[in-house]
């Protein structure tokens, strides 16, 4: 998960990132919706640049990420 991450991000979790710059509810509105596209791009704001595993794995099994 170390990308690199600028502003302090290098080494949180995803939740963690998404809710150092406040983007916890978008991220949830977009998982609910299932609109992959903006969960990659909250994904890049949190500077995880290959995060399509990460959204595929949620849209795979919502119900185990807590959707």
């Amino acid at each position: 998960m170390g990308e690199g991450a600028p502003n302090g991000l290098s080494g949180m979790t995803v939740n963690e990132r998404l809710a150092a710059r406040g983007l916890t509810a978008e991220w949830d509105a977009a998982v609910i919706a299932r609109d992959r596209a903006k969960m990659l791009l909250l994904l890049k704001r949190v500077a995880l640049f290959d995060g399509a595993p990460i959204a595929d794995a949620i849209l795979r099994d919502p119900a185990a990420y807590g959707y």
